[in-house]
C-alpha cells in the first residue's frame, strides 16, 4: 500500500493541473479604410462589417451558414468580433470567415483566418 501513495498522489496532482486549463480569447479585429486621392488609408466610421462562411456548397445545396454576424465600426474604423464561446478545446484550426464591408455606395470585402485563442487581425479597403 505504501507504495501506491505516491502513484495516487501525483496522479491527482496530474488531474488538478489538467482541470486548470484556460482557454485564451478568440478574436478577430477589422480595420476598414477607404483610400484618398493620394494614397492615404483613412478609417471609415459607421461601416457595417459582416463575417460569415456558408457551410457545404454542392449544386444542389447550400448549407447553413455556421457563423454570419454583423457589427459596426467606430469612429476609428475599428470592429471586433469575439467567438471565444465557439471555440472547442482540442479541435484543429477554427474557421477562414468572409468579410463585407459596406456603408452607402462604399464597399470591400475580403477573408480573415480565424486561429484559436489569439487576435487575428485584417483590414479591409472600401471603394
Amino acid at each position: 500500500m505504501n507504495r501506491l501513495f505516491p502513484i495516487f498522489t501525483l496522479a491527482a496532482i496530474a488531474i488538478a493541473i489538467s482541470s486548470c486549463y484556460e482557454v485564451d480569447p478568440t478574436i478577430a479585429n477589422i480595420q476598414v479604410y477607404r483610400v484618398d486621392e493620394v494614397g492615404e488609408k483613412i478609417p471609415v466610421a459607421g461601416c457595417d462589417v459582416r463575417l460569415y462562411a456558408l457551410g457545404s456548397l454542392d449544386e444542389d445545396f447550400v448549407g447553413e451558414p455556421r457563423f454570419d454576424t454583423t457589427q459596426t465600426t467606430s469612429e476609428e474604423g475599428f470592429v471586433s468580433f469575439n467567438f471565444s464561446d465557439m471555440y472547442v478545446g482540442g479541435q484543429a484550426g477554427f474557421a477562414v470567415l468572409d468579410i463585407e464591408a459596406t456603408k452607402g455606395s462604399l464597399y470591400g470585402s475580403g477573408l480573415i483566418k480565424i486561429e484559436e485563442m489569439i487576435t487575428n487581425e485584417e483590414e479591409v479597403i472600401v471603394e
